[in-house]
């Protein structure tokens, strides 16, 4: 019978085998249309080489010692950051899982009971109206992977951890370019609020010229009250800064993992990225982008839990064993005598079941479209960011040049109207006009400024710099 018993389950093995190499699950290979072509860069003005800033540590690209200090603090209490964390360490029990897929499940258990029969029954006469049994048992169950079912689920879990693992690395790059880029804002609010408080100073002691000039018979009261009015022009701008100064330094602190307070730093004008704008070759955002890392991943998650769903419409080989000891009393529930076993083995193959393992199946094949999707979307979007920053670098840094000059030229007419209007030449609205386009040339200055750096951390972020 032992011999029959192994002959049985060797021809079911084989069998298995032999199917397997028909129907095994398949193999993951990316999409072509998700790999990056040469021209999903926008550009005419950097070449297109190797060289790439993405691999450049933060800590190399930003120079500043006190928003180094910050990026530091963020990275180690930002809650985002410690959130995915936990999502990693929750993917990792799943991959845990995944692994022990090949393992056989085992448990034990024990039991009384306890019937009371009845008096004419055949068994109520012989145990005298009732029986107590008492059991210990266990059972063991093994399904062998035929279609690589087991394997896929496996591979899916990886997937799914680094997957978790790569939007770690994405909530990092973004952090960084948020907190570099609040840093770099509010020194530009620094800037113009000391612009600002220095046009104030300046227009009150115009003001004072203003009276001086009226008593003098040169201008009329109208020109007075409009010079009044620009030294109150000046202070509402002030509010408005100093008040953007405030929240941003409450956004920064919740970055930083900390509530509201005052944020200690440095000056505009003191920082410089040295680091060479490399933008390298598209396909580098596969391998240096955590979030087209994650996105891939996702597609090689859904892709095998497709092959999962497939294997589900083929049958099913599992072994089953079940044993223990049962006696009628306890003293002897541990003998020889009170052992019993059970060996079984089934092949299994579902024909009707409501149309589920089609459903699933289907279901499956959406999600994994899905995905692809999703993950060209992002390389299409990643190839966007990364234009735009150029882009807004090129424009920044035009445009700095352009209102340097613009507010050279407002500074001169300012000087020059105020003196043709201390001997008479010059009409006084030709000087609130000047004055006027001087402070807003100056502060559209300072955004320029603030603009380029933003370009700069804005093209870090988008090649995937930062998470290393």
């Amino acid at each position: 019978m032992k011999i029959l018993y192994k002959s049985k389950f060797l021809i079911l093995g084989m069998i298995a085998l032999s199917l397997q190499s028909c129907f095994v699950a398949k193999e993951y290979k990316r999409p072509e249309n998700v790999v990056p072509q040469e021209n999903l860069y926008r550009t005419d003005e950097l070449p297109q080489d190797s060289l790439n800033m993405a691999e450049v540590s933060w800590r190399e690209m930003f120079t500043d010692p006190v928003l180094d200090s910050y990026i530091e603090k963020g990275l180690q209490n930002n809650l985002d950051v410690r959130i995915a964390i936990q999502q990693i360490l929750a993917a990792e029990a799943y991959v845990k899982q995944g692994k022990a897929g090949y393992l056989p499940t085992l448990g034990m258990g024990a039991s009384v009971n306890h019937q009371i029969l009845s008096k004419n029954s055949q068994f109520g006469s012989f145990f005298d109206g009732s029986i107590t049994q008492y059991e210990a048992t266990g059972n063991l169950s093994w399904e062998a992977d035929i279609w690589g079912k087991i394997r896929s689920n496996k591979r899916a879990f990886e997937a799914s951890y680094l997957q978790s693992v790569a939007a770690h690395q994405a909530i990092k790059t973004r952090l960084i370019a948020n907190i570099a880029t609040s840093y770099y804002q509010l020194l530009a609010l620094d800037e113009q609020k000391r612009i600002t408080e220095t046009t104030i100073e300046t227009r009150k002691k115009g003001l004072e010229t203003t009276q001086a000039l009226k008593e003098a018979g040169n201008v009329t009261e109208v020109g007075v009250k409009q010079t009044e009015a620009q030294v109150y022009t000046a202070k509402a701008i002030l509010i408005d800064i100093n008040n953007e100064i405030r929240l941003l330094e409450n956004s920064l602190s919740i970055l930083l993992g900390e509530a509201p307070q005052n944020i200690q730093r440095g000056v505009l004008n003191e920082q410089e990225i040295s680091t060479d704008l490399e933008v390298g070759i598209p396909m580098q955002l596969l391998k240096n982008r955590p979030d087209l890392i994650a996105a891939e991943y996702n597609l090689v998650n859904a892709f095998e839990l497709t092959n999962v769903a497939r294997s589900n419409f083929y049958p099913s080989l599992s072994l089953t064993a079940n044993g223990g000891f049962q006696s009628l009393d306890i003293d002897k529930l541990f003998s020889v005598n009170s052992l019993f076993a059970t060996l079984i083995g089934s092949l299994t193959q579902p024909i009707l079941n409501g149309r589920r393992i089609r459903t699933q199946f289907e279901v499956a094949q959406s999600q994994r479209e899905q995905a692809a999707l999703n993950f060209e979307k992002s390389l299409l979007i990643a190839g966007k960011e990364v234009s735009d920053a150029l882009y807004n670098y090129k424009a920044s840094t035009d445009k700095i040049e352009a209102k340097s000059m613009e507010f050279q030229a407002y500074s001169d007419a300012t000087v020059y109207s105020e003196e043709l209007l201390k001997n008479g030449y010059a009409n006084y609205l030709e000087v609130l006009t000047a004055r006027e386009n001087a402070l807003s040339s100056q502060l559209d200055l300072v955004n320029a400024r603030f603009n380029q750096l933003k370009s700069v951390v804005d093209l870090y972020r988008a090649l995937g710099g930062g998470w290393r």
